[in-house]
């Protein structure tokens, strides 16, 4: 039964890099934060062997690694890549105000916006996250470039690092096939 399910997720790997943004031209990557600090240990890895630029901006990165999808990843794509504001309409003259006219400004102005601004809980719960994933995702086209399963048997230093190791030669392996 395992070796049936880790087929299926190997042939849906193949699939999305087959019609995807092509691995090829990623170059430089962003980590987000991971379960267990794997992303220090994958950035370690992916920089020793010369495969990527971690970059610390990510708005510089080609690709984003994160170990989970959804919308609390949603979220942070967000974040991190805000939407353009809006360009403000000019007031018609009419409307102006009037030179020479002194106005108090109002509690909302002085104290600026009130309303809570953080994210619901919800969004950004690991509850029912799929522990031991890896993705690859295009910030821009949010497709997913690349991903892999790999379960850290602990969190023990030495099994962090030979978990990075392992998808990093996963990763070397399909680049060469491109």
């Amino acid at each position: 039964m395992k070796c049936m399910k880790r087929i299926a997720l190997l042939l849906s790997c193949t699939a999305a890099l087959a019609f995807g943004t092509d691995l090829a031209t990623v170059k430089n990557v962003y980590l987000l934060r991971m379960q267990k600090g794997l992303d220090q240990y994958l950035a370690n890895r992916l920089t020793n062997d010369h495969l990527f630029q971690i970059v610390t901006d990510p708005k510089l990165a080609d690709a984003i690694w994160t170990d989970q999808i959804g919308e609390g990843f949603e979220a942070k794509l967000a974040e991190l890549f805000p939407p353009p504001e809006p360009v403000a309409k000019a007031e018609p003259a009419e409307k102006a105000e009037k030179p020479g006219k002194n106005q108090d400004p109002s509690p909302v102005e002085i104290m600026g916006d009130t309303v809570n601004k953080l994210p619901s809980l919800t969004s950004l719960s690991s509850f029912g996250r799929a522990k031991g994933m890896l993705f690859l995702v295009d910030p821009k086209s949010k497709e997913v470039v690349w991903s892999t399963y790999d379960m850290p048997r602990d969190a023990s230093s030495k099994e962090m690092d030979r978990t990075a190791n392992d998808i990093v030669s996963r990763l070397k392996k399909d680049l060469k096939k491109k």
